[in-house]
């Protein structure tokens, strides 16, 4: 599986963004999806998972309630939809396959990342 993450940009606090998370391979209807962030000079953090079925789904506390991770296994694409963005929600975003845990060592293979700036 191949992972390729889009979607990101520069906008105003408040507004929404939707990221989209492609995967080419067969496997992507059978495994948990996962995204992540890491800003400047900050590790990589968990933001949202979501099992293969999307029967689980897991979010961080500081993007609960804001962000909704779903998926489209016919599309073999995820997506997180973001809302209410904030300054501090600026990082690069990334996806993952793995585990629907919020643990980074449970996802194996990884997308290049897509840039999220949100200014105030």
């Amino acid at each position: 599986v191949q992972l390729q993450a889009s979607g990101g940009g520069l906008v105003q606090a408040g507004a929404s963004l939707r990221l989209s998370c492609t995967a080419s391979g067969r496997t992507f209807s059978t495994q948990a999806m996962g995204w992540f962030r890491q800003a400047p000079g900050k590790e990589r953090e968990f933001v949202a998972s979501i099992s293969w079925n999307a029967g689980i789904r897991r979010y961080a506390e500081s993007v609960k309630g804001r962000f909704i991770i779903s998926r489209d296994n016919a599309l073999k694409t995820a997506y997180l939809q973001m809302n209410s963005l904030k300054p501090e929600d600026t990082a690069v975003y990334f996806c993952a396959t793995g585990s629907s845990g919020r643990d980074i060592r449970e996802y194996g293979i990884w997308g290049q990342g897509t840039q999220v700036t949100v200014s105030s």
